[in-house]
């Protein structure tokens, strides 16, 4: 549960390169994803807010997804769990298609996939997506924003899912 906390925290960082939402509708947000992970009205709140957005760039479609992904954590009947879960992943599919080399979409691709039970079959994705957000740092073609860099960081090597030279490539930002 903590590592799914620190996923969605992450998450809360990566609104800020959502060029559609304000600032002051961002700082809200931020405010507020951090209690969407733990309440399921505030989840559907904030998914609500994002799919009314007239203007939908790849940043608002992976957030979308992430919210679903959220939706279907908080759902009970698994029948609800299963359909938010798989909506999920054609949501980030189409934010992934429209910034494939984008780092935080991969990532946040990832972390969905990486708390999504492996025999539905919708975690395909996570060794391509580690792929990319391994290239980013191999190569520096990193954000500014050093706070989200580290947190993806760890992330990545708590995952369990890289290699010992490629946590070795993470741990230089730890």
């Amino acid at each position: 549960m903590k590592s799914l906390v620190t996923g969605i925290l992450m998450l809360m960082f990566m609104f800020a390169q959502a060029d559609v939402i304000s600032k002051d509708e961002l700082r809200e947000i931020k405010g507020l994803m951090y209690r969407a992970v733990e309440s399921s009205s505030l989840t559907d709140s904030l998914y609500n807010k994002l799919i009314a957005k007239k203007s939908k760039n790849a940043m608002i479609i992976a957030y979308t997804g992430t919210l679903e992904a959220l939706k279907a954590k908080h759902a009970w009947n698994p029948y609800q769990k299963l359909k938010y879960v798989t909506l999920s992943n054609k949501t980030m599919r189409s934010a992934v298609k429209a910034a494939p080399d984008n780092l935080e979409i991969r990532f946040m691709r990832f972390t969905i996939q990486h708390y999504t039970p492996s025999f539905l079959g919708l975690s395909s994705n996570i060794n391509e997506d580690k792929n990319v957000i391994v290239k980013h740092y191999k190569t520096e073609n990193l954000i500014k924003d050093h706070s989200l860099i580290e947190g993806i960081a760890k992330f990545m090597i708590q995952s369990k899912r890289c290699s010992t030279t490629e946590e070795k490539i993470f741990q230089k930002y730890v």
